[in-house]
């Protein structure tokens, strides 16, 4: 499966009539969480593909119908299930904005090329992001995905080069 993207995971299901609510793992959640779209649903080692039948969304999350669910035990059965799409399906994003899955890995450094550790994940809203970077010591250090921070992002080379403030760093 790694040439599919993971858009969102089922927190639980909702109601009694097969619905499931989505906590989100993308940045455009109107595009991926609408009717007719088809994501892979993965759980426990099986894939299955669904197409989504309704939408709506409470609270900021997609509460979605999917087709051939129908009942709140068959919902409550994916309960933490994997959604996914086919990475082919991803369409390009403006200039200085990147995927999730284009950061993850990639090698952190300053401008006099010392590393700071390497990212495992990217946190927040595309308009508030945050680099989650895991240090050499193992903790976690959190940048701000800013062009004033960020001063160079190469998913292709798998670099990041940072230009921290001062103290932002020993901040987590």
């Amino acid at each position: 499966m790694d040439d599919f993207l993971l858009v969102g995971r089922i927190a639980r299901a909702h109601g009694n009539r097969g619905q499931v609510i989505v906590n989100l793992d993308t940045d455009f959640p109107e595009a991926r969480f609408a009717v007719g779209q088809v994501v892979h649903v993965e759980l426990a080692g099986t894939s299955q593909v669904r197409k989504i039948e309704s939408v709506r969304f409470h609270q900021g999350r997609p509460v979605i119908a999917l087709e051939g669910i129908g009942s709140m035990n068959a919902a409550e059965a994916l309960a933490g299930a994997e959604l996914k799409v086919p990475a082919a399906d991803v369409a390009p994003l403006p200039a200085g904005t990147f995927y999730h899955h284009d950061l993850v890995g990639c090698e952190v450094r300053d401008r006099a090329e010392h590393v700071i550790g390497r990212v495992t994940g990217v946190e927040g809203t595309m308009e508030r992001s945050r680099l989650v970077v895991e240090g050499p010591s193992g903790r976690d250090v959190l940048i701000p995905m800013v062009a004033e921070i960020c001063v160079k992002v190469d998913p292709a080379s798998r670099v990041i080069v940072v230009d921290p403030p001062e103290g932002l760093l020993d901040l987590n």
